[in-house]
């Protein structure tokens, strides 16, 4: 074992204790508790003081590294959910030679350097990582306590996960992008949930061999394990992906501009997916599978339910009041935006005006499930058959009554969606016809890709034309300006409950190359979705 880490004050105290006896023993324990001898000592409350928070990381700390697991669990606030994963530390991941460094801490928190060594079947190797550690006052006994969370063990483990050393799941993976270059998470930060989904999903049918790895092993079933440490190097396999690693490396730099972000691009005229990048704190892969209202983004879908269903077309009516009542709800616009009764469904839409596609929902022959209908029979959404490699969401457009069939027309109410539904709204919007996006080639496992009818060859023209607008003259101009070739755009912003600020969504397509982004609470939808799709789009040149 390492050098440990020692309480030797804590101890000698309770060494002297041991030693005494009868009444000395109990006026030493009187006077180190404060108490008067007349009864049980006071529990102890407010924040641990410096001693405390030293001490009590001290004794977790040797514990751990002499592998106690329940010792070392005794010393947090959570003893039960503590043993076990410190008992599969040494148990399951073949965890040893523990040696613990704390650094200087900072209030309650504890920050720790751990070094150690993993050894499995005759395979060895050093593992080094940082983690940190918060000290709390136990709300019954009064002790100092390790603050239980799973990350303390590791900083990669969540509540539920465990630590495996094994034989991989999974051969490894090679994926490559479509011009054949190598795609590594050490690259493309964000793409590691996704190629990590690849491998689990990919890699017994890419040729590969497994090796031999320490993994996060994580609760949820569907989530791939997450390798730490290579003990034995398997054989990788190659397996091709649609994505471009020009335009990926663009998306990745997009959404370090702004927190919460992702984005997703795909090539219009084949359905592959060029590009999928997340900014978020927690690794999720919200550009396949959140699940989020989209705001005005959705008003290409309505736009193509007005047109298809004979209500206006792209220079018919369209007024834009200041405000819409449908049901006893009134619905308004943004601040500042001038009402237009004599405007057209392509000015409406350029400006974004909410009342204008509010009245308009009311027309005959439109029925609560006319948005549904469209979406699903035109746009391929909501069906639940999307098969694109990797888990995604569909998108959910339910039909509603009430207030909320008013609310999905503006991608509020029920509707939900995520970047990679909208970048594909955005490709059949532009070319009349749906094809479901995907990652990986359905000739690699079979996949029956889904499938819809599309758009009519005028309203896929009058939807183009009205994207156009929008980014050469509306609510996307500021965002796109500076892009050439063929461009188009929709903005939108979505209010979210318990949110002081709305989410940022914004989609456009440059030439053949459609891009969708959503940042929560980034306001407008050119504020900070507007210039990651630049940003995308621009690099499809």
């Amino acid at each position: 074992m390492g050098k440990g880490v020692k309480a030797a004050v804590v101890g000698g105290v309770f060494a002297v204790m041991l030693g005494g006896a009868g009444y000395g023993a109990y006026n030493l324990v009187s006077a180190v508790n404060g108490t008067d001898g007349g009864g049980p000592a006071p529990v102890r409350t407010g924040p641990p003081d410096e001693e405390e928070i030293r001490t009590a990381s001290a004794k977790f700390f040797a514990a751990w590294e002499k592998g106690e697991a329940a010792t070392a669990a005794s010393y947090t606030n959570n003893a039960a959910a503590a043993g076990q994963l410190l008992t599969a530390y040494g148990a399951d991941a073949h965890i040893t030679d523990v040696d613990i460094t704390p650094g200087a801490a900072g209030g309650t928190r504890v920050p720790f350097t751990v070094r150690a060594r993993v050894s499995y079947e005759g395979k060895s190797a050093p593992l080094t990582y940082k983690s940190s550690l918060t000290v709390v006052r136990g709300v019954t006994t009064g002790r100092a306590l390790v603050d239980w969370k799973p990350s303390v063990v590791h900083p990669e483990l969540k509540e539920g996960d465990t630590l495996v050393t094994a034989e991989s799941a999974n051969p490894p993976i090679e994926a490559v992008g479509r011009d054949g270059g190598v795609l590594t998470k050490e690259k493309y930060p964000s793409l590691g949930p996704v190629l990590d989904t690849l491998r689990a999903k990919y890699g017994d049918k890419a040729g590969g061999r497994p090796g031999v790895e320490l993994v996060v092993r994580h609760a949820a079933q569907e989530t791939p394990d997450t390798p730490l440490l290579t003990l034995a190097e398997g054989e990788p396999g190659t397996l091709r992906t649609t994505l471009s690693a020009r335009v990926q490396a663009a998306a990745e730099r997009a959404v370090k501009r702004y927190g919460e972000s992702s984005v997703v691009a795909v090539k219009p005229s084949t359905g592959e997916v060029l590009a999928v990048a997340n900014n978020r704190a927690d690794g999720f892969n919200a550009a396949f599978q959140g699940q989020v209202a989209p705001g005005s983004t959705m008003k290409i879908i309505t736009a193509a339910m007005l047109i298809d269903n004979g209500v206006t077309s792209m220079n018919g009516p369209a007024p834009c009041p200041d405000t819409a009542t449908w049901q006893s709800q009134t619905f308004h616009n943004l601040p500042g935006m001038a009402p237009d009764e004599n405007a057209t469904l392509a000015g409406s839409f350029l400006r974004s005006c909410n009342t204008a596609f509010i009245k308009l929902v009311d027309e005959e022959p439109l029925t609560d499930a006319s948005l549904t209908t469209e979406a699903e029979e035109r746009f391929g959404l909501g069906r639940d058959d999307w098969q694109t490699g990797i888990a995604s969401f569909d998108g959910r457009v339910p039909a509603s009554g009430g207030p909320d069939r008013a609310a999905n027309a503006i991608g509020q109410g029920q509707v939900q969606m995520n970047p990679l539904n909208m970048a594909s709204v955005t490709a059949t919007a532009i070319t009349g016809t749906f094809r479901q996006p995907y990652l990986v080639s359905p000739d690699l496992d079979g996949r029956r890709l889904a499938t819809a009818k599309g758009l009519p060859a005028s309203t896929a023209a009058q939807l183009k034309q009205m994207m156009r607008l929008t980014a050469t003259q509306g609510t996307g101009r500021e965002a796109m300006a500076g892009l050439g070739g063929d461009i188009g755009a929709k903005t939108g912003s979505a209010e979210v409950d318990r949110q002081a600020v709305s989410n940022s969504w914004f989609t456009g397509f440059r030439d053949d190359l459609a891009a969708a982004a959503m940042t929560e609470e980034g306001g407008h939808g050119g504020d900070a979705a507007g210039p990651i799709v630049a940003d995308v789009l621009r690099a499809g040149g």
